[in-house]
């Protein structure tokens, strides 16, 4: 409240002192305060607010105590998994090496990842059983095929690492294309089967043709896949010629070009009748 005065001059006397007040309706900073406090509504979503905050920050606490604690140890670390190239008790020891904390603060993730690093190791999946125990199951890789000098193919037409003794069949083609090159060895394969043949090798050149070598050592040159001839065409063709023509010549180091729209070109060390 204010108030102020000013002195002047009455029609019926000389002088006289008039005070003229003005009160100002401006509330005091508290008076917003006191809304607060005299809402009951108000007042509950405060008090809500602050208990949840409180119980968040409880929460944190017991999760760090919990974590950074030496109660709760992995005891044992479980693998499953059909493994025929990966020994388990080098899966145990790998993954006791990358178990670090107690049974809440294993970092499963890490732990997967760390796994599929080893050669023959494909996916990996983890989890925890209360207790102390955490569970691994693992996939191997399973070799289809050798990818150029270096590598493997396994059976999801996927390259890996790996040292392999076995007899597999050789792949190649420009780099992403081991997808495609097995789901073509498959197709060959079931096509070349009534003939009692396999292919060897499997070859996607840098102009995206296809090589064939056969077991018997027979190399088929398909050519460039079209739409207006896949090289289906030209391998089922072939095939249904060979018992009548080729049968009889064919042997090692042949070679069967088969580019041709109506037929195909045959070379040979040396023709019998």
């Amino acid at each position: 409240m204010t108030r102020s005065c000013r002195w002047r001059r009455a029609p019926w006397v000389s002088v006289t002192k008039t005070c003229a007040c003005a009160f100002s309706s401006r509330r005091p900073s508290t008076a917003k305060a006191g809304a607060v406090w005299d809402n009951p509504r108000q007042l509950n979503l405060a008090a809500g607010a602050l208990l949840a905050v409180a119980v968040l920050l409880a929460g944190l606490a017991a999760l760090q105590l919990l974590l950074s604690s030496p109660w709760f140890p992995v005891r044992e670390i479980v693998v499953l998994g059909r493994l025929e190239h990966t020994a388990r008790a080098q899966i145990e020891g790998a993954a006791r090496e990358r178990v670090a904390g107690n049974f809440f603060a294993a970092d499963l993730g890490a732990l997967r990842a760390g796994l599929e690093k080893l050669p023959w190791v494909r996916r990996v999946s983890a989890r925890r059983l209360w207790p102390d125990r955490i569970e691994v199951t693992l996939e191997e890789h399973v070799a289809l095929a050798r990818w150029g000098d270096s590598a493997l193919v396994n059976t999801h037409g996927e390259r890996f690492a790996a040292a392999s003794d076995q007899t597999l069949p050789l792949f190649g083609g420009p780099p992403g294309t081991e997808t495609e090159v097995t789901r073509r060895y498959r197709e060959f394969a079931a096509l070349l089967a009534p003939l009692g043949e396999a292919p060897e090798r499997v070859i996607l050149t840098s102009r995206y043709a296809w090589q064939l070598r056969l077991a018997r050592g027979l190399h088929l040159e398909l050519g460039r896949d079209s739409a207006r001839e896949p090289v289906e065409w030209r391998l089922v063709r072939f095939i249904a010629a060979y018992p009548r023509t080729l049968a009889r010549i064919a042997r090692k180091h042949e070679y069967v070009d088969l580019r041709y729209p109506n037929g195909f070109a045959l070379r040979v060390p040396e023709l019998k009748g």
